[in-house]
């Protein structure tokens, strides 16, 4: 079964909307990590925010300006909305449905892990209907004291470290798996 993999920046007071606090803190360990997450994917899980704003970016980037632009372009994209009626981003399917059968269903299909990017209310949804089977997250050294945080009412879950390690910016990477 594949697993659904849960990616965010967080600051250190778990706000998580609109990262373009992170862009100071980019090195190459950070891109390392990210880079990771994409070659163990081979599709992606998105709520409307997030969808439609790599949707206004993604489409116009190569592989020359972003060397994780092939994989944005190329991979499923999976859409959670109650509201889009329809998504056009190259390779994007509306989920339809009870969607959490049509996650569960996505995660039982044959390939590589399913990543989910921002998508905060996705993810509180997600957590929720216990789909979720890893956290990587990039905590970053500031308080915006605030906007939106990753978990907002999210029931208990137990977590297990897997790896941490920080960046010369400052940046902790970690990657919890869920103990179901």
């Amino acid at each position: 079964m594949r697993k659904l993999v849960v990616t965010e920046f967080l600051t250190l007071d778990g706000v998580m909307e609109n990262p373009a606090w992170s862009m100071p803190y980019w090195c190459d360990e950070i891109a390392a990590f990210k880079g990771a997450e994409q070659t163990a994917c081979d599709a992606f899980l998105l709520g409307r925010v997030t969808y439609e704003a790599f949707a206004s970016v993604w489409p116009h980037r190569s592989n020359g300006d972003d060397p994780g632009a092939e994989a944005m372009n190329g991979y499923p994209k999976y859409v959670a909305s109650r509201t889009l009626k329809e998504v056009r981003w190259n390779n994007s399917h509306l989920i339809t449905g009870d969607t959490t059968t049509s996650i569960q269903k996505l995660k039982e299909l044959p390939g590589k892990d399913i990543l989910v990017y921002g998508s905060g209310k996705l993810v509180n949804f997600l957590t929720e209907a216990g789909l979720v089977d890893q956290f990587n997250l990039l905590t970053y050294p500031m308080i915006l004291g605030q906007g939106q945080r990753l978990f907002n009412a999210a029931p208990t879950v137990k977590l297990e470290l897997v790896e941490g390690k920080t960046t010369p910016t400052g940046v902790v990477s970690q990657i919890y798996k869920v103990i179901k």
